[in-house]
């Protein structure tokens, strides 16, 4: 199994931000996650990638157990993600943002990283180069020199799936990739990630609020509700759930 958690609990104080879950994906999955606000979809998110050590519960990745590693190790060895909220530098250019995130992913000594050595500067031109291709990759290599803050929403959108693919990831988080975007935008967003599962051998896990999306990419949907589990189905199965109308439209509205 590529990707396997197992059971992870958090909690912030008396609330219970994620109870008992579990996702497993290979290569070439694509898994939804989905549920209301505040549902906890991000913090398992924050989990599998480092930002928050689980209270119980463990994350295996290819067989190794990663679940209280530092973030930098487990982006080493294989998880990336986007956020929410579109996270970028605006003083570097958009090759520049793409740069940094090959960093935790380089491979030269301390004095390499003090020193112009040989060695440092081969590793630099392999970063250029792997970040120049994934730039290629979602169709921003017009942009490579542009400030990532005179781009359209869609395209900064873009530029940060290029940043997370830079390490070259064996699972790519997904979180809310088409927030903002207008239904053009989304169309095309779709088309990459299908095509990025396609040309990739990775796993990628969504989370989206968008349901016409987030039900066309996935093979598998897991629902969250107040940090718990609902339901775990194909979209057909998802979309014909009752406890997941219910968390989506509440008792009234089924009512009406």
């Amino acid at each position: 199994m590529l990707l396997e958690v197992k059971e992870i609990n958090k909690n912030f104080g008396g609330v219970k931000a994620i109870q008992d879950f579990s996702i497993t994906a290979e290569r070439g999955d694509i898994i939804g996650i989905i549920g209301p606000n505040g549902a906890g979809k991000t913090t398992v998110f924050n989990v599998i990638s480092g930002v928050y050590t689980p209270d119980s519960g463990s994350v295996f990745l290819d067989g190794k157990e990663i679940t209280r590693l530092e973030q930098y190790l487990i982006t080493r060895y294989g998880i990336s993600r986007t956020f929410q909220n579109i996270r970028l530098f605006k003083g570097l250019s958009v090759l520049e943002n793409v740069m940094c995130a090959f960093d935790p992913c380089s491979n030269y000594t301390i004095i390499g990283g003090l020193l112009p050595t040989a060695k440092r500067r081969a590793e630099e031109k392999r970063g250029k180069e792997i970040c120049e291709h994934y730039l290629n990759v979602v169709g921003l290599t017009a942009y490579k020199n542009e400030r990532p803050e005179n781009l359209p929403y869609g395209l900064q959108r873009r530029l940060e799936i290029a940043r997370a693919l830079t390490c070259q990831p064996k699972v790519l988080l997904l979180d809310e990739p088409a927030a903002g975007l207008n239904p053009t935008e989304v169309k095309e967003l779709t088309e990459l990630i299908n095509r990025l599962s396609e040309e990739i051998s990775f796993a990628i896990l969504l989370i989206e609020h968008r349901l016409e999306l987030v039900m066309g990419l996935s093979q598998r949907i897991h629902v969250l509700n107040f940090g718990k589990t609902i339901a775990v189905g194909t979209p057909d199965e998802i979309k014909e759930n009752p406890e997941v109308i219910k968390a989506y439209l509440g008792e009234e509205e089924r009512k009406c």
